[in-house]
């Protein structure tokens, strides 16, 4: 068994340009990189916002160990009912009780007798008024941590203050946190002093010819008139934003984090 375990994120995938992206390179990309878990957020997959049960299957075929999701994992109502028995497929923990679906979940790699957790916690700043991720998260861990300290945490959040106040809460009580929500690819990868490894947003997989996925035309009108449009996905410059983890298997500390970004954006598409 290697000592490490190598984790691939893969950001906010938006729409079926980013699902179409997906499925012509991952593949690939796997086969070169061999990650031994593949997560991937997927809140905005089906037509900008949410998800169904049809997508979350492409993704499986595609090699994606665990889906991940945000404010906008409840927009498309057909899928709860399916929320509630697939553990693989989450949605912030810290939504009220009652809500459909998992927080986190527990499991196994294969080739390693450990297993890893995913965490998925949303932010409240900017964003609706939920539940407190940091008491949610202590919640989640005090659970967790009986059972492996391999731990994955994707935290959608608006505010970057937020995000990296929960990157300093929890340092040393999980091996990575990962922003996601915002669609714009940070460059702060680091280990912080306790050993969790930290990146304010990992982006997003989809079209960059656009305002975060959106339309330029929409978006710019949103602005210019102060008032609601038809949202509209746009559909051109499509790039994969992703994460590269190696994760202690004796400690649960992360050894290395690095953004990888697929084609990069010195590359013309």
């Amino acid at each position: 068994m290697s000592d490490t375990v190598k984790v691939f994120f893969i950001a906010d995938i938006v729409g079926e340009s980013g699902l179409s992206l997906l499925e012509t390179i991952l593949p690939g990309i796997l086969d070169k990189e061999k990650p031994d878990f593949v997560i991937a957020n997927a809140e905005n997959s089906h037509q900008g916002r949410g998800l169904n049960q049809e997508i979350v299957k492409r993704l499986y075929e595609i090699g994606v160990d665990v889906i991940t999701g945000g404010n906008h994992s409840f927009d498309k109502w057909k899928i709860f009912n399916y929320m509630k028995t697939d553990k693989n497929l989450l949605r912030p923990l810290n939504y009220p009780k009652g809500n459909a679906g998992y927080g986190y979940g527990i499991y196994d790699i294969k080739g390693f007798d450990k297993k890893i957790a995913v965490l998925n916690l949303q932010g409240r700043t900017f964003m609706p008024q939920i539940d407190d991720p940091f008491s949610t998260a202590d919640w989640a861990l005090d659970n967790i941590s009986k059972e492996t300290d391999l731990i994955f945490v994707d935290f959608h959040a608006e505010a970057t203050a937020e995000k990296i106040s929960f990157g300093w809460y929890a340092d040393g009580r999980v091996s990575a946190i990962v922003g996601t929500h915002t669609h714009i690819p940070t460059n702060d990868a680091r280990i912080l002093p306790q050993g969790t490894g930290y990146i304010t947003d990992a982006g997003m997989t989809g079209p960059f010819d656009s305002v975060i996925g959106m339309s330029k035309k929409t978006a710019i009108k949103r602005f210019t008139l102060g008032s609601p449009q038809k949202y509209s996905v746009a559909t051109k410059d499509n790039r994969m934003c992703s994460v590269i983890l190696e994760l202690k298997t004796e400690s649960g500390k992360c050894k290395s984090i690095k953004p990888f970004i697929y084609p990069d954006f010195n590359s013309t598409v």
